[in-house]
């Protein structure tokens, strides 16, 4: 598989492109796989594939902050993140096999910065240390793009800790390049050595659009089933790409019938060069609502959720007047569960911008104060 890092190797693109996108990629990485590059319809300007992956001129414009959920306040040590009780990262890698142009943590992949690393020993005896800890996330960057031998390492070290019942591995390398594991039987034996009957690996997909789910998608996603991962999907709502209640509901009926459910879709974090990609609150609730219509209950099961800083919030409901929110996971155990109303914003983008309704401190329902907890329910980050 040929990786593309220049935009000069990209011959769709005319001269004028290459010089208007030219400081785009000075500021924010491109990085894409000659595979998905061949899922553009060049003649579709507003082809979602090529937004996805394609920079725009408006990414620089001054809006959003590179840590927009704050993921510094619950890093440990280098390369380990501790936000929940139950739930540690591990941020294994700093690459992926393309780069999202919407992608939350971009300052991972800028040339001054260290969040990712290489050596997890120091994680390991953390997460040894810490026996609430059962579940962990391989994330970054992107951990499929590691070797085999080198994602062998971590997942036997992580086995070798008796508290740790689920990995899960975040991934788009599905989408992105399907062949790192269809021509990879050695990746295919790890996964049926360390995905036990007690003890699981997930992957946690990472599909924006029924496109993406090519014969070969399909295909690779196929052999993890069959090595014994459980598959799951989440994507955050994306303008231009997926913002649309039909083609969400396509790629939840999709994804439902190859055996890798919907599991979460994000509120897009308001990070820094990500204002082209931006869907309000309200219009994300009314995406989302209409394309649970369709398909059987296997194709709905996604939450609609947004990872503040806070915790895992997600959105119920929205009416005339009122937007209603519950923490699925919160960082502050008095906030676990925790039901929440704001006043309607049809511009609001993020909680930070909501108000709450007036006499609920911010925006707690205090009569839903000592609901049950909710902490205890895996959610990534």
């Amino acid at each position: 598989m040929r990786y593309i890092k220049k935009l000069t190797d990209i011959p769709q693109l005319t001269e004028a492109e290459r010089s208007a996108l030219a400081p785009v990629v000075d500021a924010y990485a491109f990085r894409v796989s000659d595979y998905y590059l061949n899922l553009i319809d060049w003649k579709d300007p507003a082809d979602p594939i090529r937004q996805l992956i394609i920079p725009r001129p408006d990414e620089l414009h001054d809006w959003g902050k590179l840590d927009a959920s704050n993921e510094a306040a619950n890093t440990v040590m280098r390369g380990v993140q501790h936000k929940y009780p139950d739930t540690a990262l591990l941020l294994c890698n700093e690459v992926c096999g393309a780069y999202c142009r919407y992608c939350f943590r971009k300052r991972l992949f800028m040339n001054d910065n260290d969040e990712a690393s290489k050596d997890l020993s120091e994680g390991f005896a953390y997460i040894a240390a810490h026996p609430e800890i059962t579940n962990v996330l391989l994330t970054g960057g992107d951990p499929l793009l590691l070797s085999t031998r080198r994602l062998t390492e971590i997942i036997s070290a992580l086995r070798e800790i008796p508290h740790v019942q689920i990995i899960r591995i975040g991934t788009k390398m599905t989408a992105f390049n399907p062949f790192r594991v269809l021509d990879d039987p050695a990746l295919i034996e790890m996964f049926e050595k360390y995905s036990t009957p007690q003890k699981r690996i997930y992957v946690m997909n990472h599909f924006d659009h029924p496109r993406e789910l090519t014969d070969e998608a399909v295909a690779c996603l196929d052999k993890l089933i069959r090595a014994g991962a459980i598959m799951t999907n989440q994507c955050p709502l994306i303008a231009g790409i997926n913002d649309a209640p039909m083609v969400l509901s396509d790629m939840f009926r999709k994804l439902s019938w190859i055996g890798c459910p919907p599991y979460y879709v994000f509120q897009g974090r308001p990070t820094a060069g990500n204002d082209p990609y931006k869907v309000s609150i309200v219009r994300g609730w009314e995406i989302f609502r209409e394309a649970l219509r369709y398909g059987s209950g296997v194709a709905r099961r996604a939450r609609f959720v947004m990872s503040h800083e806070t915790g895992k919030i997600e959105i119920l409901a929205v009416d005339e007047k009122y937007i209603y929110l519950r923490y699925q996971r919160a960082k502050d155990a008095s906030l676990r569960g925790r039901f929440l109303i704001y006043k309607r914003s049809d511009e609001a983008y993020w909680l930070d911008d909501l108000e709450p309704v007036e006499g609920l401190e911010g925006g707690v329902a205090p009569h839903f104060a000592h609901e049950s907890k909710q902490d205890t329910v895996d959610g990534p980050e």
